[in-house]
């Protein structure tokens, strides 16, 4: 089973009061229902529908008929009808989708007006029409299709109430309104009350977190490597020319020392190499003073390229 089967597996066990059951049916129908002469209510869940014939049922005492059917378009899954024509009308007023005839685009503030019923009509959002991807993959992602731009912007009004940086695209026909950001997704799963996939979701998000900044910190370590190594290259050749020019003899007794423990320690940091030292000839040494040492010896051998440079022109 998919992740999002799991999370709407889960919520739709969820308990409410009456006015929550009204605010989460009114998205699943208006998302998933053809109306016709009777409400036929399409969707691909057997959870899904479970909760429909449930909330129909409580409510309103009607008895929804179901229907099962075998898709054949990319796979064999089922899909669910339910039909309901007693008190037609009366559901679809009380579910604020059809009033005096005309459908209502944008359900009427009294389903959503406190916290527990906004929170309930955006669960049936996820319900009727969300998708999420499992956090295992690359990225993270949570998007709702519907039919309607209007509808669309109202969505992403509802879900930005909760600061969760919601977003809208036209997808073909229809609008995508989309979340990306895994603490805004963490966000709403708690808000929709699916605690499980709130523990599921956050334990493979660390973990994923905990290995990107394992391979940052191993990135670093290893680039670090990479400069040491390159910089004791650079002062070993250097001092194989001084070998080359024949001037290891006339160096002052502080650039001899160097030469001598980058030949013993090639290897090493600018700041083991100033420790090693430092232990051995009983004085401290520091990483800047042997940086500067090394300096000296560039420049030495600068000079006298320079000058045969010089001597060739001539």
């Amino acid at each position: 089973m998919s992740f999002t089967a799991n999370i709407k597996e889960e919520v739709t066990r969820l308990e409410g009061n009456v006015l929550e059951y009204l605010a989460e049916l009114s998205c699943i129908i208006r998302n998933n229902a053809t109306i016709k002469e009777e409400i036929i209510i399409t969707v691909e869940n057997n959870a899904v529908a479970r909760r429909i014939f449930k909330l129909i049922k409580s409510i309103y005492d009607v008895t929804p008929v179901i229907t099962v059917r075998k898709r054949y378009n990319f796979n064999t899954n089922l899909s669910y009808i339910l039909k309901i024509k007693q008190k037609k009308e009366l559901i679809l007023k009380d579910l604020s989708i059809v009033i005096d005839g005309v459908y209502q685009n944008i359900p009427k503030s009294y389903l959503i007006n406190d916290e527990e019923c906004l929170r309930a009509y955006l669960r049936g959002l996820f319900i009727s029409t969300g998708s999420i991807n499992d956090p295992k993959t690359s990225r993270y992602h949570l998007e709702f299709i519907v039919d309607n731009k209007e509808y669309a912007l109202f969505l992403v009004e509802l879900l930005n109430r909760f600061r969760l940086n919601s977003k809208m695209i036209s997808r073909e026909k229809n609008y995508m309104v989309y979340i990306k950001e895994a603490e805004k997704i963490s966000d709403f799963l708690r808000i929709i009350n699916a605690y499980q996939a709130v523990m599921y979701f956050e334990d493979i998000r660390i973990y994923r977190d905990h290995k990107n900044m394992t391979n940052r910190l191993n990135n670093c370590e290893q680039a670090n490597i990479d400069k040491i190594f390159l910089t004791a290259a650079k002062q070993l050749k250097d001092i194989e020319k001084l070998k080359e020019y024949d001037l290891l003899d006339v160096l002052d007794e502080k650039l001899k020392e160097v030469v001598e423990y980058r030949q013993k320690y090639p290897e090493s940091s600018l700041q083991e190499l100033s420790e090693i030292m430092s232990n051995e000839l009983g004085y401290s040494i520091s990483k800047s003073g042997l940086n500067h040492r090394f300096r000296k010896i560039k420049e030495i051998i600068k000079r006298i390229e320079d000058n045969q440079e010089e001597k060739n022109v001539d």
